[in-house]
């Protein structure tokens, strides 16, 4: 049994190869634990707004 490739035009964000259905959105389990890996080790972050700082009396 063969699973089939995604649509046309649709790449790895890790690697930049053709997605796979069984790994999407990623190309493979090498990719997509290393996707893991990037953000167990704090390598991604998200926006947010700058924390406020209380002032000390």
């Amino acid at each position: 049994m063969t699973i089939p490739a995604a649509k046309p035009g649709k790449r790895c964000p890790i690697c930049g190869k053709p997605r796979s259905e069984a790994h999407s959105p990623f190309c493979s389990t090498r990719c997509r634990d290393r996707d893991l890996v990037r953000w167990l080790e704090d390598g991604y972050a998200l926006p947010g707004r700058p924390a406020e700082v209380d002032p000390e009396d």
